[in-house]
C-alpha cells in the first residue's frame, strides 16, 4: 500500500496521517520513503495503524521529526504475527540500509540450530549457513528457547561435543558425565547414532507431541514428591519446546535457498489488485503491489500480469506458486500456465518456471498472506473511488431515473409463523447507514406463513409514515426475494400513492426483478452494481435473523422460568432483565439471585436450578445433533446432564460464595451496543 503527498510540507505531514488511521489493524512492517523513493526506515508493529498514528502524536524526538520531514509516503506489509514482522524488518534493514535505523554492523542474524552432514553429526547454535549439506532449523528469535532446548538435547541424546571428529582410545570427559556416547571409542555404532539423531531432528522439525507428553508426566510427578526444582526444570522446558515450535515455521525466513515467488490478487468489478512476494536465498526480499482495471476472466488476467511483471530486468524464478484472482475473500488456490504462456516464457527467458498452487501447507500459508495484502489495497482503492461507479452502473443496469444515492432494504424471518418481523436497512451512497436501522414487529402475519402479506404490511407501516410526516422517499427500494414479492410491495405503494423505484434480487440464481416483468435481469456475477445490490440484500437478512433470533431466544428463556412454581411472566421478565440469559442465572449464586430479584431463597434455587436444567437439556440436544448418536445414547447424555446439574446446585458453600462474588462483580446492566464490527440493533416500529 502506497501513498505519494505533494510537495507542501503541511498538506504532506497530514496525507501521511490520513494514511496512518486508515493503515491495516494487523501486524507487519512498514517502510517510509522519500521524494526519490529511497527507504529511509524500516519498522515493525504489532498493530500497524497505532504505531503509525504513533508518530503524528505528541512531542516527537530530533530524529523523529527529521524523519517525518524526510518522508514523502509509506508502505505497508502485512504479515501473520510479531514473530514474522520481527524477521522481516531484520532483512529489509539489511537490504536498504535504511538512514533513520541502527546500523548493524556486525552482520548478525538470528541463530540457526544445525545438524551437520557427517557420519557421527554434531547438533548446535549457530549464526551461519554453510552449504556442504547440513541440515539447517530456524531462525530463532527467542535465544533464550534455543539454549534450553540444546540442553535438553545434550541430557537426552548423548550427540558428541568435538569440532573434528577421530578415533580414540580412551572416551574424554563428556562420555563419563553422560554428555557424548563416545562414537569415536566405538561405544555406540553409527546406525544407533543416526537413530539418536533422526529424533533430534523431529523435535526441531516440530513433532514434539509425544515428548511433551512424556515431559509433563514426569514434571506432575516431581510436583507430587515435592521436588520443586526438578518440576520447574521440565515445565520451563516444555515451554521452550513450544516457543520453538511456534517460531519456527517462518513464512518471510526459511532454509529453503531455491528462489521463488507468490502471487495472489484480489478484485472487486474491473479493479484488481497483485501482490508478489519474492523469496530469494531463503529470504523474502521484497512484497510488490501492482493496480490492474481490467473486466477479463481469470485465467486471462494472471497470464497477462504474468507477461507484464517478468522481463529481462525482473527474470522469472524456477517456481512461481500462484492464486487465482479472488473476488474478495476467495480461499481457492489455483493452476495455469497454458501452452502459449509457457512458450512465451522459453521465447523471453529461455526456460519456463513451474507455475502452481500450493503444495503444503507452508506454500499455501505464505499466499494467504500475499492474499491478504492484495486485499487491504484493493480495500484502500474502494474507499478512495468511493461507490460512484457502482451507483452509476445500477441506475443503467435497472433505467432508473435518478442516481441510487440512498437505497432501503426489506426482509422477512419467522419461524413457523413465529416472532415474525420485518427488517429496514439504509444505504447511503453505497454504504451502510445504520441509524436508519429498523425493525418492525409485524402484527398481521402471527401464526401464518405469508411472506407476501408481511412485506406488504412492512412496507405499508414505513412508507405511510414518511408520507405523513412529509418525508423524502429512497431512491431504491430493494426486496429479498422474486417477483412475488417485488408485485406485493407495488400494490403496497399503489395503495399509499407513493411512486419509488422497486427491484427484487432472489437469491438462487442472483437474478434482479422489475415489478410486472415477465424476465429478470441478469447480471455479470463480477458485476459492481451486482455487487453493491448483494450487499445490501445480505445486510437485510443478517439484521431480520438476528432480531427473529433474539425474540426467539428470550421466549425459551421466559418459558424456562415460567415454569418454576411461584415464578409468573412478570417476574420471569424480571429476573432475565436482570441476568440478561439463562447461561448468566445459572452461573449466579442463590444469594445474588434472591437478592437482585427480591424473592425467597428456596425459589432462587429453583430458578437456578431451573436454568441449569434447561442448559443441560440444550447441551445434550445438541450433542445428539452433531454425534447422530442413537436416542439412548442421547437418554444417557442427558441423564448425565442432570446429575452433573444436581452435583452443581448442591456445592459447597465456598463455591457459591464465590459465584456470588462473581455474579455482584457483573454490571447489573449489559448496554445494547454491538461488539466492534457488528451493526447497531435499530429501532422498534
Amino acid at each position: 500500500m502506497d501513498l505519494s503527498v505533494s510537495d507542501n510540507n503541511e498538506e504532506r505531514k497530514e496525507l501521511l496521517r490520513k494514511f496512518a488511521r486508515d493503515a491495516p489493524i494487523e501486524p507487519g512492517v512498514y517502510l517510509w520513503r522519500d521524494e526519490e523513493n529511497n527507504v529511509i526506515y524500516v519498522g515493525k508493529a504489532k498493530a500497524l495503524r497505532h504505531r503509525l498514528s504513533s508518530y503524528f502524536s505528541g512531542e516527537k524526538d530530533p530524529k523523529t521529526a527529521a524523519l517525518i520531514k524526510r518522508a514523502e509516503r509509506i508502505e505497508t506489509i502485512i504479515v501473520a504475527n510479531e514473530y514474522e514482522a520481527l524477521l522481516l524488518e531484520n532483512t529489509l534493514i539489511k537490504q536498504y540500509s535504511p538512514k533513520y535505523n541502527i546500523n548493524l554492523k556486525d552482520g548478525k542474524t538470528y541463530p540457526v540450530i544445525r545438524i551437520t552432514s557427517e557420519e557421527f553429526p554434531r547438533v548446535f547454535k549457530t549464526r551461519y549457513i554453510v552449504e556442504d549439506g547440513s541440515l539447517y532449523f530456524g531462525p530463532f528469535t527467542n535465544i533464550q528457547a534455543v539454549e534450553t532446548v540444546m540442553a535438553m538435547v545434550e541430557r537426552l541424546f548423548y550427540l558428541r561435543k568435538c569440532r573434528v571428529f577421530r578415533k580414540r582410545d580412551n572416551p574424554c570427559m563428556y562420555y563419563h558425565i553422560k554428555r557424548c556416547c563416545a562414537p569415536c571409542c566405538d561405544k555406540i555404532s553409527a546406525r544407533d547414532y543416526r537413530t539418536h539423531v533422526k529424533q533430534v531432528e523431529k523435535i526441531l522439525s516440530g513433532d514434539t507431541t509425544g515428548l511433551i507428553i512424556d515431559l509433563t508426566k514426569n514434571m506432575h510427578e516431581a510436583a507430587a514428591a515435592l521436588n520443586f526444582e526438578r518440576a520447574s526444570e521440565l515445565r520451563d522446558t516444555i515451554r521452550a519446546i513450544e516457543t520453538l515450535q511456534d517460531s519456527a515455521s517462518s513464512m518471510v525466513v526459511d532454509m529453503d535457498e531455491n528462489a521463488r515467488d507468490y502471487i495472489a490478487s484480489a478484485s472487486e468489478g474491473v479493479l484488481t489488485t497483485f501482490t508478489v512476494f519474492s523469496m530469494r536465498g531463503g529470504k523474502m526480499i521484497g512484497r510488490d503491489l501492482f493496480r490492474t482495471r481490467s473486466a477479463a476472466e481469470e485465467k486471462e488476467s494472471v497470464e497477462t500480469f504474468l507477461m507484464s511483471y517478468y522481463n529481462p530486468s525482473v527474470p522469472p524464478p524456477s517456481v512461481i506458486y500462484i492464486e487465482t484472482i479472488s473476488d474478495g475473500n476467495s480461499q481457492n488456490s489455483g493452476k495455469t500456465g497454458g501452452d502459449s504462456l509457457k512458450k512465451w516464457f522459453v521465447e523471453t527467458f529461455g526456460y519456463a518456471p513451474s507455475i502452481q498452487g500450493a503444495d503444503d501447507r507452508r506454500h499455501a500459508a505464505v499466499l494467504a498472506m500475499a492474499r491478504q495484502n492484495a486485499q487491504e489495497d484493493l480495500r484502500k482503492r474502494l474507499k478512495e473511488r468511493g461507490a460512484g461507479p457502482a451507483l452509476e452502473e445500477t441506475m443503467q443496469a435497472l433505467r432508473l431515473n435518478r442516481l441510487p444515492v440512498r437505497i432501503e432494504g426489506f426482509d422477512i424471518a419467522q419461524l413457523d409463523g413465529k416472532h415474525p418481523v420485518a427488517s429496514l436497512i439504509s444505504f447511503k451512497n453505497g454504504v451502510p447507514d445504520r441509524k436508519n436501522y429498523r425493525i418492525f414487529k409485524l402484527r398481521t402475519v402471527i401464526g401464518i406463513v405469508d411472506d407476501f402479506a408481511a412485506m406488504r404490511e412492512a412496507v405499508h407501516r414505513r412508507y405511510s409514515r414518511l408520507a405523513r410526516e412529509g418525508k423524502d422517499l429512497p431512491d431504491l427500494i430493494l426486496i429479498d426475494g422474486g417477483l412475488g414479492q417485488v408485485n406485493a410491495v407495488q400494490d403496497a405503494l399503489d395503495e399509499l400513492g407513493v411512486d419509488c423505484d422497486i427491484v427484487g434480487l432472489a437469491k438462487r440464481d442472483e437474478e434482479l426483478w422489475l415489478p410486472g416483468s415477465p424476465e429478470p435481469i441478469r447480471l455479470s456475477r463480477r458485476s459492481e452494481a451486482l455487487k453493491l445490490l448483494q450487499f445490501v440484500r445480505d445486510e437485510t437478512h443478517r439484521f431480520a435473523t438476528s432480531f427473529n433470533q433474539k425474540l426467539r431466544s428470550e421466549d425459551i428463556c421466559f418459558s424456562v422460568l415460567e415454569n418454576v412454581a411461584g415464578i409468573g411472566a412478570k417476574k420471569a421478565s424480571a429476573i432475565m432483565k436482570a441476568f440478561i440469559s439463562l447461561e448468566r442465572v445459572a452461573a449466579a449464586s442463590v444469594e445474588a439471585i434472591a437478592k437482585t430479584c427480591g424473592i425467597k431463597p428456596s425459589l432462587a434455587h429453583a430458578v437456578k436450578t431451573a436454568a441449569s436444567l434447561s442448559l443441560a437439556d440444550r447441551e445434550a440436544a445438541k450433542k445428539r445433533l452433531t454425534s447422530g448418536d442413537d436416542r439412548s445414547k442421547a437418554k444417557v447424555a442427558g441423564n448425565a446432564a442432570g446429575k452433573a446439574v444436581a452435583r452443581q446446585t448442591g456445592a459447597s458453600l465456598a463455591a457459591e460464595a464465590a459465584a456470588s462474588a462473581a455474579a455482584e462483580a457483573e454490571p447489573d446492566y449489559f448496554p445494547a451496543r454491538p461488539p466492534k464490527g457488528k451493526q447497531s440493533k435499530g429501532e422498534l416500529h
